[in-house]
C-alpha cells in the first residue's frame, strides 16, 4: 500500500463534503454487502474471495498470493479463508500442472453458483449507488427489521 504525504492546498468545504459523501456511500455499500452475504450463508470476506475467483483476469483460478493481493489481506489470513471456503464446499485446492510448488484455488460448482448469485445482487446495489439512490438495506437502522 502506498501512503502519500502531500503538501497540497487545503481542502475546500465542497471537497470535504464530497469525500464525506463518498465514504458514507462506500460504507453503505459495504454494509449491504455484509447483509447480503450473511443472508446467503457466508461472510463478506468469503463472498469477496468467491468474487475474485469468478473475475480473475484471464483464467478461472488464482494462487493464494494473488488472492491476498486482490483482497489486500495477509497471506496467512487468505490461507485460513480458503480453508473455510473449502470446508464449505465452495473452493478446492489443486496442485499446478506447470509448477508443483504452486497451489491453484478453483471454484466448485456450488461456489460458482453462490458467487454469481451474490454478484448479481451486488450489481443491483452498485447501480443504486451510481444513481445516487438509497441502497436496499442501508436505509434500515442497524438492529431494525428490513
Amino acid at each position: 500500500m502506498r501512503i502519500i504525504h502531500a503538501m497540497s492546498a487545503p481542502l475546500t468545504q465542497d471537497e470535504l463534503e464530497q469525500l464525506a459523501d463518498f465514504r458514507y456511500r462506500l460504507r453503505q455499500f459495504l454494509r449491504v454487502s455484509e447483509t447480503l452475504a450473511h443472508a446467503h450463508g457466508c461472510t463478506a470476506q468469503q463472498y469477496q474471495l468467491l468474487l475474485q475467483l469468478l473475475g480473475y483476469p484471464g483464467r478461472r483460478w488464482a494462487s493464494v498470493a494473488e488472492l491476498a493481493e486482490r483482497l489486500q489481506a495477509q497471506h496467512h489470513g487468505v490461507v485460513a479463508l480458503v480453508t473455510r471456503c473449502e470446508q464449505a464446499g465452495w473452493v478446492e485446492r489443486r496442485a499446478s500442472r506447470g509448477d508443483q510448488r504452486l497451489v491453484e484455488v478453483h471454484l466448485t460448482p456450488a461456489g460458482r453458483a453462490l458467487g454469481r448469485r451474490l454478484a448479481r445482487l451486488h450489481r443491483d446495489e452498485l447501480g443504486a449507488l451510481r444513481a445516487g439512490r438509497a441502497l436496499a438495506s442501508a436505509t434500515t437502522p442497524r438492529g431494525s427489521p428490513p
